[in-house]
């Protein structure tokens, strides 16, 4: 394991698992505002530039300014978006690249005759509001939160668990129950994404490999049936390189 920092992080507020998660249902409670606000129907969410606007960006937007807010006040910027100590070994790497690929390969696979060029504009936007937001509520803010309260080993799990339960709400803005299989894959891209963050020692990839998964996953039609395989994979191999990467960091601890 590698240091990458060898000051000590300074707090505005010490962290702890209530405040984590406080902030993490701040957010929520915005960001589901304005979708009701919109009269959100999820299922529709890409049809058009409008649609993209309403229930894409614009809660996303709302959302980004409460957790800049918070993350402000609380002095937790460094700890929220940079590790302490990066983890090894180096072939973790396989976590960005994996989804960056699958994420290629949904770009290169789809068709796009519907896609205008406002459209396009929005789910740029969009996803960059993505990967900003909710990896700086879930593996930024609350992950630090959690740290300042229980070990790496609960902090992963509950960070990941979080993040897959904060998309049941999906279920009623038009999801259906097919909401509870996108909890138990969202837990293990989660993983996948606290992954990324521990072996490249910044959130900021995370934010970057994560916005340009939902980009490839909503931009387009027609995905080809071999994508989803790989899908269920992503969520089978991030559980397994989280607890790879929490195991490593409690035999360093203890030694």
């Amino acid at each position: 394991m590698t240091t990458t920092s060898t000051a000590r992080p300074r707090y505005r507020i010490a962290p702890t698992p209530a405040i984590g998660i406080g902030v993490l249902a701040a957010y929520l409670v915005v960001f589901y505002a304005v979708w009701m606000f919109n009269d959100i129907d999820y299922e529709r969410v890409g049809d058009s530039a409008s649609t993209l606007l309403r229930w894409y960006v614009s809660p996303l937007a709302a959302g980004a300014v409460v957790l800049v807010v918070a993350t402000t006040w609380l002095g937790w910027w460094r700890p929220a978006l940079h590790e302490e100590h990066r983890a090894g070994p180096r072939w973790l790497v396989i976590a960005p690249l994996y989804m960056v690929g699958v994420s290629l390969l949904m770009l290169a696979t789809k068709s796009y005759d519907s896609t205008t060029s406002t459209m396009l504009l929005w789910l740029v936007l969009g996803s960059i509001g993505v990967g900003f937001c909710e990896e700086l509520a879930t593996r930024g803010v609350l992950l630090t939160g959690l740290r300042g309260g229980m070990g790496e080993m609960g902090a992963w799990f509950l960070s990941c668990l979080l993040f897959g339960l904060l998309h049941l709400p999906n279920w009623w803005f038009g999801a259906g129950p097919g909401a509870m299989a996108q909890v138990a894959l969202v837990f293990g891209a989660g993983s996948m994404l606290y992954v990324v963050r521990r072996w490249s020692g910044t959130l900021v990839l995370a934010m970057f490999v994560h916005g340009f998964w939902d980009f490839s996953s909503f931009i387009g039609e027609d995905a080809p049936a071999w994508i989803t395989p790989l899908v269920f994979l992503n969520t089978i191999l991030g559980v397994a390189l989280g607890l790879v990467v929490v195991r490593r960091n409690r035999r360093a601890v203890a030694a």
